[in-house]
């Protein structure tokens, strides 16, 4: 490699690889952190831009970790504003359903004890839990995106598991 790349991440092939090699993997990791409402297709889209705009101070062995932190702190103000959005929103959405009221009331229920459910979980626990479970991942992968041992996301996966088998006698 000559000596600029190892610099800097703005050689163009460079950075299209590691767009190529990360962007679903931190979508993944805003998605089971913050959910789907904040939208964690932008802020993947925002800390890429931010990447390159900061390419020059950005080592490629230290990139991952830039971008990262920069999406996370991205959701974090996200969330910040979201909750004074709510907190000033004055009319309560209302929904159309051609379901009977006993069907949504339940399905509300349900829903609502799942989410309690998962919400009782560490964020450690629901996160390398829902990067298994839902998209699939092995204990590899997830503790090298998390960067953490392999023994840390058994422990947090089975842990969530024990806690999930709790709460959902209750359902």
């Amino acid at each position: 490699m000559n000596k600029s790349l190892q610099d800097n991440i703005c050689q163009q092939t460079l950075f299209e690889r590691f767009y190529k090699k990360h962007s679903k993997n931190l979508h993944d990791f805003l998605y089971y952190k913050y959910g789907s409402e904040l939208n964690p297709e932008d802020k993947v889209q925002e800390a890429f831009i931010k990447l390159w705009q900061n390419c020059k101070k950005v080592t490629p062995n230290k990139a991952k970790s830039f971008l990262f932190t920069t999406a996370n702190n991205l959701m974090l103000n996200a969330v910040a504003h979201r909750k004074v959005v709510l907190k000033y929103e004055k009319t309560p959405q209302q929904s159309v359903t051609t379901e009977t009221p006993e069907f949504v009331i339940e399905e509300k229920e349900y829903h609502q004890k799942l989410q309690n459910a998962l919400a009782n979980l560490t964020e450690a626990q629901r996160v390398a839990f829902l990067m298994n479970r839902v998209e699939g991942k092995r204990f590899k992968e997830i503790a090298e995106l998390l960067d953490i041992s392999v023994k840390a996301v058994e422990k947090r996966i089975y842990g969530a598991l024990k806690k999930l088998r709790e709460d959902i006698k209750e359902l």
